[in-house]
């Protein structure tokens, strides 16, 4: 008759049904890694959206306030400034009338006038600038 005798030095392993603090340091730290970085795309997503509807907009609306000084006369034509109402309340709008100097259109350039127009956002944070020639007689 042959008896096993199990030997001192072995060690019996039992079964876990948990996690070790290891194991879930690790997982912490991979849920941390990747919620930093959704956070830091979301933030530029808005950042981008921001800057995209600044550059649809302003042009349409410093193309409506170059159409509204087309229709002035030489005398009427001024540097103006305000802003959009209630519809767009952080746009604001700036017209600056200049002569136009070039020694290569010599007296044509005096009936010449450069009209531009400065559509900005938040007190200068974000500037869009039309400019056009306008011919008078």
């Amino acid at each position: 008759m042959n008896i096993y005798v199990k030997p001192f030095y072995t060690k019996t392993y039992r079964s876990s049904t948990g996690f070790t603090l290891l194991e879930i340091m690790v997982a912490i730290s991979i849920i941390a890694i990747v919620l930093v970085t959704v956070y830091r795309m979301h933030a530029q997503t808005i950042s981008m959206n921001f800057i995209s509807r600044f550059n649809t907009v302003a042009p349409v609306l410093a193309k409506k306030i170059l159409t509204q000084n087309e229709t002035k006369t030489l005398d009427e034509l001024a540097d103006d400034s305000g802003d959009f109402g209630k519809e767009f309340t952080a746009y604001k709008w700036q017209v600056s009338v200049k002569e136009v100097e070039s020694e290569a259109l010599g007296e044509i350039a005096k009936d010449l006038k450069q009209i531009e127009v400065t559509v900005s956002l938040n007190e200068d944070e974000d500037v869009y600038t039309l400019r056009s020639y306008r011919f008078f007689r």
